[in-house]
Parts: C-alpha cells; sequence; structure tokens
C-alpha cells in the first residue's frame, strides 16, 4: 500500500512517530522495535535510528507499505 504523509508545515519527524500516525505501527513500542530489527528502510536503505528525522521528499518503506513524505506548507 503506497500512502502519502504530510507534514502540513513542520519541518521534519521522528520515524518512529511517523510509524505510528500512518498507522503501520499500532505503538511506539512497536514502531521501536520494527526499526531496531532492521525492517524499516528510508529512501531504500535500512534505517535504525528510531528518532531519525524524516523530512519531505523521504520515501519510508515497511514490508509492502510505503509512505511518500510531502509538506504542503513548506
Amino acid at each position: 500500500m503506497k500512502q502519502q504523509f504530510d507534514l502540513a508545515g513542520h519541518p521534519h519527524i521522528a520515524l518512529c512517530d511517523l510509524l505510528k500516525l500512518a498507522g503501520l505501527a499500532e505503538s511506539g513500542g512497536r514502531a521501536k522495535q520494527l526499526i531496531a530489527e532492521g525492517r524499516v528502510l528510508r529512501n531504500h536503505q535500512p534505517e535504525t535510528r528510531k528518532t531519525a528525522k524524516i523530512i519531505a521528499g523521504d520515501c519510508i518503506q515497511l514490508a509492502d507499505n510505503e509512505i511518500c513524505v510531502i509538506n504542503s506548507q513548506a
């Protein structure tokens, strides 16, 4: 499933928060676990930093899900 996430004027979002808000993890703890296991890709590269700053233009992948981050108010 492919979706977009809008930062709505914010400069970035923490990776664990993005996974939770996008519905790919049921909790922050689960999001952190998925990241630590190396199951999350940022721009096709493994991302293991739980609070990595995700900015507009980044694409996050988890299994068959992809989130492309935009900023409509930049």
